[in-house]
């Protein structure tokens, strides 16, 4: 027998977490009067209407069962993008600093999904206000909003363990507590701590306030909006160093860097899918630094290179730049420190290929994460060597246990899905007009919430001038990216629905 939808629940669920929408756009609010900008009329008008609209579903949704299937949780998870860019939209739109519609969509959809892909063509232009919403969006974002209302939730008297099953990216999850409000709050916790950390830490070392707090909130989130337009390329080397290491960090597992602040790294180092992402860093600054290395020693006189002092800056510029970028492209952050579309064609193209890679599962990045490669590869391997020995039993093993057959089946489909959608994506981005090589960078970047692509799309470029179809395209393939797939195709199963 097929159970009723609850739509009351949805909406009641949807009212509390659009009222905190509306609480997180008092911030800019504040900002732009404190700043005394002309566009906060438009936050005034943006925080009411959706101030009000969410006491409209919190009416509309009175008396609802206290019941989250898996079907309410799926539809408010992906609801919830959606509902939450909507509103999101309206400063950029109402203000008219994105008086275009489809625009002004993009930019919060890429902020939300933690992408970065921007429109905007002078970034400095924008007000305080806005770039803080900017940088907010997808700190908001980073950890997920659901993560965020599984912690409140509870007071409501609503359940969130379907809704953190549905959001949660990779393979598996784990909890820290029995209660999963008390895991999400405990995820928050470090959140917030490294935003204030790697906040201080740039401000101390020359970043303005304002730069440093919006840097910091798009590091974290693995987001990658700037405010300024060269992203971070004129920032001193300390400020680089620190960036890098703090993306390097939100790649890693939420749970297990919990665990590392509590003294126990043993769970940390234990686990296999941090050395398969520690090691895949390691490897890849090493190939992309000494690229760079010869890079430079070409670009500028190699007799002076030999000399020691320079020598050793050499070295150490070729190590920040290829350990920032690889950072930047691995936990899809999309943050630059050079224009790497000025590099020698083999190591742009290498920074492309990392893109398809995201960071640990659990973490804010996007991409394909580690867990999901590396039982890939070992189930690669295992069928080979089936091949070689029929009658051999060869189980694919990971952190120590044998993976249920359904485990490789999930990441198979997870594979299968991933690379039609980019198929898809390139061909309706070839047919509104895009370049091959620059559709299926783009394709690449929005599934991956990576934000940058390759080509007039680079770190020095903006989605101001991609056609309206492949920009409504993008923003769908962000939100298919951010939610690993599965969430978003569910909603169209026939199976779900009559489950």
């Amino acid at each position: 027998m097929t159970r009723t939808f609850n739509w009351r629940l949805v909406f009641k669920t949807m009212g509390v977490l659009t009222t905190l929408e509306a609480l997180f756009m008092l911030v800019p609010t504040l900002t732009a009067w404190w700043y005394d900008e002309a566009d906060m009329g438009a936050w005034i008008v943006s925080s009411a209407i959706t101030w009000f609209s969410s006491w409209w579903m919190l009416g509309a949704g009175r008396r609802a069962e206290k019941r989250v299937g898996e079907r309410e949780g799926y539809v408010i998870v992906a609801a919830v993008w959606v509902v939450y860019s909507l509103f999101g939209m309206l400063p950029f739109w109402l203000s008219g600093a994105l008086p275009d519609l489809t625009n002004a969509w993009f930019e919060t959809m890429a902020g939300f999904t933690t992408t970065g892909a921007t429109v905007i063509r002078d970034v400095t232009a924008m007000s305080h206000s806005s770039l803080l919403w900017r940088a907010l969006m997808q700190w908001i974002g980073g950890m997920g909003i659901i993560v965020l209302s599984v912690a409140i939730l509870p007071m409501f008297g609503l359940g969130g363990m379907q809704l953190y099953s549905a959001e949660v990216t990779g393979v598996s999850y784990e909890k820290l507590s029995p209660r999963i409000a008390d895991t999400a709050k405990h995820m928050w916790l470090t959140y917030i701590g490294l935003t204030i950390a790697q906040g201080f830490l740039l401000w101390l070392f020359g970043m303005g306030k304002f730069d440093a707090i919006c840097h910091s909130m798009s590091t974290i989130s693995t987001g990658g909006f700037s405010t300024r337009n060269d992203s971070m390329i004129g920032d001193n080397a300390i400020i680089q160093w620190i960036t890098a290491v703090f993306m390097f960090l939100s790649g890693l597992n939420f749970t297990q860097l919990i665990y590392l602040f509590r003294g126990k790294p043993q769970r940390l180092f234990r686990d296999e899918e941090t050395r398969w992402y520690a090691i895949a860093i390691l490897v890849a600054t090493l190939f992309l630094s000494l690229g760079l290395f010869i890079h430079y020693g070409i670009e500028h006189d190699v007799s002076k290179i030999v000399e020691l002092e320079n020598f050793f800056a050499t070295v150490e510029r070729a190590l920040r730049k290829g350990f920032f970028m690889v950072c930047s492209a691995m936990t899809s952050t999309g943050f630059a420190a050079s224009d790497y579309m000025t590099w020698p064609q083999l190591l742009w193209v290498f920074v492309f290929f990392l893109m398809f890679t995201g960071a640990s599962s659990g973490s804010t990045a996007g991409g394909i994460k580690w867990v999901r490669i590396a039982i890939f590869a070992k189930s690669a391997v295992a069928e080979l060597k089936r091949r070689i020995y029929p009658n051999a039993v060869i189980p694919v093993r990971f952190n120590g246990h044998t993976l249920r057959e359904q485990t490789t089946s999930n990441i198979m489909a997870f594979m299968f899905f991933y690379i039609s959608i980019i198929v898809f994506a390139v061909l309706v981005f070839c047919a509104s007009g895009v370049a091959f090589d620059e559709a299926i960078g783009t394709a690449v970047s929005a599934i991956g919430n990576v934000g940058v692509s390759i080509g007039q799309f680079g770190p020095s470029g903006t989605y101001a001038d991609y056609p309206t179809v492949a920009k409504w395209t993008a923003t769908a393939v962000m939100l298919i990216g951010r939610l690993e797939i599965f969430t978003i195709l569910l909603l169209f199963s026939r199976a779900l629905w009559k489950k």
